[in-house]
């Protein structure tokens, strides 16, 4: 009898271990953090092809000084920031590398400006290619981030979901993740003037 009742015991302590969700949430988080270093990556690719980009423009628009400098320094800024994983749990880092990013976005997009001034520019072979390999990878980071933001709602529902919330509660103490959002004044439209 009593060891039956051991056995019973033991099957009813693994049943409640496979749906306690341990596995899971931890498998979720791992998730995030390589989500993020997808995110890092593109940034770190976009902040790579910048130089030459800036290096070829500057042959063409030199006294376009200004918009040259706001993106150099723009993706200085960026390259100063030490970010570790550990941004994931640090909302207002997150919000800072999050404002970085967008300066050398807007630096970017001010020096595609220039570049419509300089027909010979935009017929550049080197300018083109460079322009095609910026244009994809503003394409990856933002794949990049939409992925980033889908593994966050995982991970975050999984800790926040019945009995995964109990296991959490009691052994992980996990906590939830920050998504990317909108930049300041994203929401409204930007007005095209010619």
């Amino acid at each position: 009898m009593k060891t039956l009742v051991v056995r019973l015991s033991l099957v009813t302590v693994i049943a409640l271990l496979s749906g306690c969700g341990y596995n899971s949430m931890q498998a979720n988080e791992e998730a995030v953090i390589a989500a993020w270093g997808n995110v890092e990556s593109s940034y770190q690719r976009r902040s790579d092809l910048i130089p030459n980009l800036v290096e070829v423009v500057k042959g063409y628009a030199k006294h376009e000084a200004d918009t040259l400098k706001a993106v150099t320094e723009a993706r200085a800024k960026v390259g100063s920031m030490q970010v570790s994983k550990d941004v994931l749990n640090n909302p207002a880092t997150l919000n800072k590398f999050q404002q970085a990013q967008g300066e050398l976005s807007g630096a970017l997009s001010r020096l595609m400006v220039v570049v419509e001034k300089y027909p010979d520019l935009k017929a550049n072979q080197n300018f083109l290619d460079l322009q095609k390999q910026l244009e994809g990878t503003e394409n990856r980071i933002n794949v990049a981030r939409e992925r980033y933001n889908a593994s966050v709602q995982t991970f975050n529902t999984s800790i926040r979901t019945f009995p995964n919330s109990l296991t959490n509660s009691l052994m992980l103490h996990l906590q939830r993740k920050e998504a990317f959002k909108a930049e300041e004044g994203a929401k409204v439209a930007p007005k095209v003037k010619f």
